[in-house]
């Protein structure tokens, strides 16, 4: 059981990042222009795209503590650039890193979750060890969020970069004594191990049988891709409702501490509901509140914008542990790699949509275009997941 505690000082530092709360100014000052800015998301997006599946394959075939090592030493590389940075090609290649980073972590840590709490027959606590791994995320990025400008604003940007760099060194050496559980790797017929065709065939296959899975999957996707826009874009919202931007870091804080509940609780919640209800009730609540901020534009708007972030906390415990519970242990990364591709996928494709409509009629009707696709989806989840044992 020390890896679960191991895990939560990984990920509480892993977000224990000062240097996200002036990164925009810092790179700014450095003499990055917005154009450059986008070049490297868009470098960020592609690198996670063509490897996110790989480095799956590559934790279940290999080693996830290794993955998971390999991405921590890149994030501390990361930072350690971004010091010194002063040209394009600089920030290029800290993205760069950031990207195969994220890559690398991606469905390892649930894997070497799941698989050391089975080795003490305690898997069905899972969700739980999910969510507070989530709470230590959302700790870390408070903590962050509320130091990082004043820290900035007295000792200069660039000792933000150095701090969240020791906040990265120190998760990697907590990372290497990590123990991994015994795996055996799985075989073709000629006793070789599985090939990455292999992998990527028996991922195709499990979807395909498990309607539900697939289903739920669906779920976290649509709602991960919405959540992802009220991150990005809760600050224009705020400040088209005319409030200061000296409020922006009491709401910044207020939006991460409101996940946090549905994060400790939603084990409990597993057991007293089905989580077909539990599921549809969060995406219903997308819908009918990304509509209401979309269309009334006021303190009503805000609390529904606050009710969202309090139900978002339960999507990721209760998603991952419906997928880890019904998955062979040789492909726990693989398949949570597919996942997470899908949502990067969709977040692409509905950010289309939300770019078009926000030009038009504003980040309200970018949210008013999430509210309807939320809605749209849900109405063919609910019966699509009638007749489904969930």
């Amino acid at each position: 059981m020390q890896n679960i505690w191991k895990l939560m000082v990984i990920r509480f530092f892993n977000s224990l990042i000062p240097a996200y709360v002036i990164e925009r100014l810092f790179w700014e000052q450095r003499g990055m222009t917005i154009q450059m800015v986008v070049y490297t998301e868009i470098i960020y997006a592609v690198t996670i795209v063509l490897l996110e599946v790989p480095t799956g394959i590559l934790a279940d075939k290999w080693s996830c503590k290794r993955m998971l090592v390999i991405g921590a030493w890149l994030g501390w590389c990361e930072f350690v650039i971004l010091v010194f940075a002063t040209q394009f090609w600089h920030f290029a290649a800290a993205v760069l890193l950031a990207g195969i980073e994220r890559s690398a972590g991606s469905g390892a840590e649930h894997a070497l979750l799941y698989d050391s709490l089975k080795r003490c027959g305690k898997e069905q606590q899972f969700e739980r060890i999910v969510g507070r791994l989530r709470a230590c995320d959302l700790l870390g990025a408070v903590l962050a969020a509320l130091s990082g400008g004043m820290l900035a604003s007295r000792y200069g940007f660039a000792f933000n970069y150095w701090l969240s760099a020791g906040s990265m060194l120190i998760a990697l050496a907590v990372t290497l004594t990590l123990t991994e559980p015994a795996l055996s790797r799985p075989t073709d017929s000629n006793g070789k191990s599985r090939s990455f065709l292999g992998y990527m065939q028996e991922a195709m296959l499990f979807f395909k049988q498990q309607r539900a899975v697939r289903l739920v999957v669906l779920i976290s996707m649509i709602t991960g891709a919405a959540l992802s826009f009220l991150d990005e874009f809760w600050q224009l919202y705020l400040n088209r409702l005319g409030i200061g931007v000296s409020l922006f870091g009491f709401f910044s804080t207020a939006w991460l501490l409101l996940r946090m509940p549905g994060n400790l609780l939603a084990h409990t919640l597993k057991s007293k509901l089905p989580i077909r209800t539990l599921l549809l009730g969060v995406t219903a609540l997308f819908a009918a509140g990304l509509l209401c901020a979309a269309v009334m534009h006021g303190s009503a708007g805000l609390a529904a914008i606050g009710l969202i972030f309090l139900a978002a906390g339960m999507v990721e415990p209760l998603a991952a542990g419906y997928l880890h519970h019904r998955l062979d242990a040789s492909m726990r990364a693989t398949i949570e790699s597919f996942q997470s591709l899908g949502l990067n996928a969709f977040t692409v494709l509905a950010g289309l949509g939300f770019g078009y409509c926000s030009s038009k009629l504003d980040v309200f009707g970018g949210y008013g275009f999430i509210a309807v696709l939320c809605a749209v989806f849900l109405l063919y989840l609910w019966q699509a997941s009638r007749k489904e044992n969930m």
